[in-house]
């Protein structure tokens, strides 16, 4: 049986999750984004195994949401570093950690809190209209079809 091809799909979502839909992914971009950027260090960070972390790293780097960087020649290692394409997909793992704050921290609360740089303070991260700069939810959007999206067949 041949696997859906998400990439291929005329849809943000569906092609933003074949980059990083994979569960190790965005972990592997939350430890990159906290400064764990060696190979090693992220296999102690996270648990995982030395095989998969290869793989996902390979893979982050070939869909440039990450770079390479030698940081040692004898032998040659590698530290990791987000992208343009990879620092804007944390501003998403942002908003998914608030998701996981509200409904899943339990009592002992959220394991992480977030400092705003410019004002110093401890925040939630927000969604807000890039137009009018008000809040937004799901609730407040209609979708529609963009300059991509696929003809549609009209109905008698």
């Amino acid at each position: 049986m041949q696997r859906t091809r998400f990439g291929d799909m005329p849809c943000s979502i569906a092609r933003t999750w074949n980059v990083i839909g994979e569960p190790w992914s965005p972990l592997i971009l939350r430890d990159i984004y906290v400064g764990v950027r060696r190979f090693d260090d992220l296999q102690a960070s996270l648990g995982i195994s030395r095989k998969v972390l290869a793989e996902r790293l390979a893979w982050l780097v070939d869909q440039q949401v990450l770079d390479r960087h030698p940081y040692t020649n004898r032998p040659t290692r590698h530290e990791y570093v987000l992208t343009p394409r990879g620092a804007e997909l944390c501003d998403a793992l942002l908003v998914l950690a608030g998701w996981g704050d509200r409904w899943l921290a339990g009592e002992d609360g959220p394991p992480a809190l977030f400092r705003h740089r410019s004002c110093g303070e401890a925040s939630n991260v927000t969604l807000h209209c890039s137009h009018c700069d008000q809040p937004m939810t799901a609730a407040d959007v209609d979708v529609l079809d963009g300059p991509g999206a696929p003809a549609r067949e009209e109905t008698p």
